[in-house]
């Protein structure tokens, strides 16, 4: 069957894309993915502008992930499906090894659409291909995650010369309860920094996401960026929350469950995309690149490949 007929069958069926696509086995919902390279939009808050990702949704559940949205386009919901209805992408090698044949080089981040070492990983073992895949062509790329599968590839990554970003906003545990429930312990994320700096792969702590008026206050930052510091990281990048469409409502909704003498203070805060205030941002981010100078660490966004890129931004799944 050619794309334009398989498009007139998608248009005659009113079900959710998700349920006419996917195949569930073991859980996960198997969906064969028409492109890989794909936009990354800038509510992520990453540095690159286009990323592979593996699976969408992830199980670490993290209230103020700014993924959330694309569970929308697959006809599920940005709250709870995104948590527990995790999509994965059997042919990603496949696809990406095609699509990197008319890439124009630039550096790509991995795993932004969900957590690219989350339990899927698991069973499907994609990173492995997905390294190899862009080591062969020489296109640089920077993984981010907060699991400590990561470790399994690290010879792998060390080999292509991949950056590792791991996630590690504050280092209050009570706070990582409540807004990261399905993630690992800042511990043990700092533990899995050591770890990779150990194996010889590079890696920096993305102090994501800045939680206002949660985990902003002066001791709160300090506490962190010190123990990043011990832990060995190269640098740190400090994003403060956002919240797009499909985040914005589910983490709100939080919000106004637990600290509802917050929630008017938010609404001043943020814009209608979803974004800081550049005056609240420019303090945060200040005060933490002030701490790692105090440290010994770099701080900010890392230097990416830059050129204007020759795929396509084409299909949702």
């Amino acid at each position: 069957m050619g794309w334009d007929a398989l498009s007139l069958v998608d248009a005659a069926d009113d079900r959710p894309l998700i349920e006419r696509r996917a195949v569930v086995r073991g859980g996960f919902y198997e969906m064969q993915a028409r492109t890989v390279i794909e936009r990354v939009a800038e509510a992520a808050g990453v540095a690159q502008g286009w990323g592979v990702s593996p699976y969408r949704g992830c199980v670490h559940a993290c209230l103020g992930c700014g993924a959330r949205a694309g569970h929308r386009r697959l006809g599920l919901e940005a709250g709870r499906d995104f948590d527990e209805r995790i999509v994965v992408r059997p042919n990603a090698v496949a696809r990406l090894r095609a699509e990197l044949e008319r890439w124009g080089g630039q550096e790509l981040a991995v795993g932004v659409g969900g957590d690219c070492y989350q339990v899927a990983e698991e069973r499907y073992r994609l990173m492995p291909g997905v390294i190899g895949a862009l080591a062969e062509v020489g296109v640089p790329f920077t993984v981010y995650t907060k699991s400590a599968l990561v470790l399994r590839d690290a010879a792998l990554l060390a080999g292509a010369g991949a950056r590792v970003a791991v996630s590690i906003a504050f280092v209050d545990e009570r706070i990582r309860r409540a807004v990261e429930p399905g993630a690992p312990t800042a511990q043990a994320r700092l533990e899995l920094v050591s770890a990779l700096v150990e194996a010889g792969v590079e890696c920096r702590v993305r102090m994501a996401p800045v939680l206002p008026l949660l985990s902003d206050a002066a001791d709160q930052l300090s506490a962190t960026v010190r123990r990043i510091a011990s832990a060995g990281a190269r640098g740190v990048e400090a994003v403060v929350l956002r919240l797009p469409p499909g985040t914005r409502e589910w983490y709100v909704g939080w919000l106004g469950r637990a600290h509802p003498q917050l929630v008017a203070r938010y609404e001043e805060l943020y814009d209608r995309a979803g974004l800081p205030s550049p005056v609240y941002e420019g303090r945060i981010t200040g005060q933490i690149a002030q701490l790692c100078r105090v440290y010994g660490m770099g701080c900010g966004v890392p230097e990416v490949g830059r050129g204007e890129p020759r795929a396509a931004q084409l299909a949702l799944v």
